[in-house]
């Protein structure tokens, strides 16, 4: 297995090339990724022992098939229609609810998706092993920022993973391994050019 090192082109960047559209073309992709967020956290999908959304799921994949500035853009964009009331989140919407027992999720959501855009943009989006362990790491990152937070409001880390994590894991071990098979099918998928 062979690891890039150099920035290269983004999923999105293939299919629309960014030297077409300019500043709209971007905008169109922001909204269109906050769309995708907004859908995802109404998704309820039967899992043992907890329903799961697909939340995490899109924010793997809008940061390795945007990149690590647009996904970030993309994020904060949803982080602010949520802060604003809009109803884009699981199950509430305003500062309140963004300061609730959910809020180090949602800052983990920006910092997963800056950081496996920014490694897909290195390469680790072209083969399942890489895609799989960069996933893995996008979904610790949002785990630990959310347990972080949980476990301030629930006084205690072992009630925090106790709720917050382990009820979890086998939904997020799903979506890593579906974005491990879809992003590298995807590029397969391309015509080379």
């Amino acid at each position: 297995m062979q690891i890039a090192t150099g920035t290269g082109p983004t999923l999105i960047n293939a299919i629309w090339p960014r030297e077409t559209g300019g500043v709209l073309r971007l905008v169109l992709l922001a909204i269109a990724g906050s769309v995708v967020m907004a859908v995802s956290a109404k998704i309820q999908v039967p899992m043992w022992p907890v329903p799961m959304t697909m939340q995490t799921f899109a924010v793997l994949v809008i940061g390795m098939a945007y990149g690590a500035r647009l996904a970030g853009a993309t994020l904060l964009l949803y982080l602010a229609e949520g802060a604003m009331g809009l109803p884009v989140f699981a199950s509430g919407a305003g500062m309140a609810y963004m300061a609730g027992p959910t809020g180090g999720y949602l800052l983990g959501f920006l910092i997963a998706a800056v950081l496996v855009g920014w490694l897909a943009e290195r390469g680790w989006d072209r083969n399942v092993a890489l895609t799989f362990l960069a996933n893995l790491t996008g979904t610790a990152i949002i785990f630990a920022f959310g347990v972080a937070w949980l476990s301030t409001i629930m006084g205690g880390t072992e009630k925090a993973i106790a709720a917050g994590f382990q009820p979890f894991i086998v939904g997020a071990i799903v979506k890593i391994a579906l974005a491990a098979a879809v992003l590298p099918l995807i590029w397969k998928l391309l015509p080379r050019r």
